[in-house]
C-alpha cells in the first residue's frame, strides 16, 4: 500500500476532488448527514489517504486546533471488513507524531466505531453528545516515544 501524505497545498486538482467525492459518498449519501463540508479546515491540515483505480478508497485529515490540540477527522474508508481502516489509522498515527510534533491526537469519534479506536489505543474522554445528528463521543491518543502500531 502507498499511502499518500500532503497538505493543501500538495494536492493536485485530481486529487482533491476525488478526496471531496469519496468524502460525499460516505459522509453524505451513506450516512445521510446534511452539511457543507467545506470547512476551510482542509487548508491547514495533512491529507492521509489511499488511492485504488483512481479512487480515494481511505482518508483522514489531521490538523491543529485553535488551541494547539492535533485533531483527526473526515476519517473513511470505501472498503469494507479488509482491515484497510486499521491499516489507515496505523499509519496515520506514525505519520502524524511523526510530521506535526504531537503529544495528544484527539478526535470527535461516531459512537458506533468507538470500539474499532479503541483497538488503537484511543481512550473515550467524554459523554456522548449529537454531531450532525450522529452520536459521538471526544476520545484520545497519547502518543508515546516509541510508535509500536
Amino acid at each position: 500500500m502507498n499511502w499518500i501524505d500532503k497538505t493543501f497545498e500538495e494536492l493536485t486538482s485530481r486529487e482533491l476532488y476525488e478526496i471531496l467525492k469519496s468524502r460525499a459518498e460516505v459522509f453524505v449519501k451513506e450516512q445521510n448527514i446534511s452539511y457543507v463540508d467545506e470547512d476551510d479546515v482542509d487548508y491547514r491540515s495533512l491529507h492521509i489517504f489511499l488511492m485504488d483505480d483512481g479512487r480515494v478508497v481511505a482518508y483522514l485529515r489531521a490538523y491543529q486546533d485553535a488551541d494547539g490540540t492535533i485533531k483527526i477527522g473526515r476519517v473513511l474508508t470505501l472498503v469494507h471488513g479488509r482491515g484497510l481502516g486499521t491499516e489507515l489509522m496505523k499509519h496515520a498515527i506514525k505519520t502524524i507524531s511523526e510530521k506535526m510534533d504531537c503529544k495528544i491526537i484527539r478526535m470527535d469519534a461516531q459512537k458506533r466505531a468507538v470500539e474499532f479506536y479503541r483497538r488503537l489505543g484511543f481512550s473515550v474522554d467524554s459523554e456522548e453528545y449529537l454531531e450532525e445528528g450522529i452520536p459521538h463521543v471526544d476520545m484520545s491518543l497519547k502518543i508515546s516515544a516509541e510508535i509500536t502500531l
